[in-house]
């Protein structure tokens, strides 16, 4: 979330988070992808609210979830079976060494590094946070599906009663696309008259890009799966610690 919210619309946003957002069926994907890589102990990377995290807990994963955001793994916190997590705010670089078999970053938390500095600085925290023969699993969107094209106020508006706060309405609008940033405004009305708007820029690399940046932070990639949910439209890349004869 940007820093130029103050804290109190920053709280009021993240408890938008799950009720504008309901469905996580698309996690199911990447629960079934954790059993069959045979991870016990797992990093969560742009962990939310924390719905990825506390599926996985529930099944004996040994889950560390990861945010920036500090309201967002608040609400977390109180959520049912959170003791079982281990809850850390920060970001990449705060990783521990050498702690899990897997780190996961879905939804569009890969297309928040903006940079191929702050990719490459992010990929090197996980590749030391990884065991050996530990794995990564991401999601990125093809920039040839042009996803953004429907980001319009039309086609993203969304209600919902939100604890405390009441009937909420939200969309989105693209404000800019240059040189595979893609900038958009979130928009969030209350019934008290509020509207908070939070701009975002996310990257969308080539599925070339993203594998040769893999292999220059000493990754090999293993797949490139689609997203089922959103065929034609997503990357699901799976890549392992490459042995250091290899890279």
């Amino acid at each position: 979330m940007p820093d130029d919210i103050d804290g109190y619309d920053r709280a009021r946003l993240a408890a938008l988070y799950d009720p504008l957002d309901p469905d996580r069926s698309d996690l199911d994907v990447y629960v079934e992808l954790v059993a069959e890589l045979g991870a016990r102990r797992l990093i969560d990377l742009g962990c939310g609210t924390g719905a990825f995290a506390l599926m996985l807990a529930g099944r004996g994963i040994r889950v560390t979830a990861v945010d920036p955001d500090e309201d967002a793994v608040g609400i977390a916190r109180h959520k049912e079976g959170a003791d079982a997590v281990e809850w850390v705010v920060g970001d990449a670089s705060d990783l521990p060494p050498m702690s899990a078999n897997l780190v996961t970053m879905t939804a569009n938390v890969a297309q928040h590094f903006l940079t191929d500095a702050e990719w490459d600085a992010a990929l090197a925290s996980i590749r030391d946070a990884l065991l050996p023969g530990g794995y990564l699993v991401f999601e990125s969107r093809r920039p040839e599906a042009r996803a953004w094209d429907g980001w319009t106020p039309e086609r993203t508006r969304v209600e919902a009663d939100v604890e405390d706060y009441g009937r909420v309405h939200a969309w989105q609008e693209v404000l800019d696309v240059t040189d595979h940033l893609v900038t958009f405004r979130s928009s969030n009305a209350f019934e008290d008259g509020t509207v908070i708007e939070v701009d975002t820029t996310l990257r969308f690399r080539t599925e070339q890009e993203l594998r040769v940046s893999l292999a220059a932070a000493g990754f090999e990639t293993v797949e490139v799966r689609e997203a089922p949910d959103r065929p034609g439209r997503e990357f699901v890349f799976i890549a392992r610690v490459a042995d250091e004869a290899d890279y």
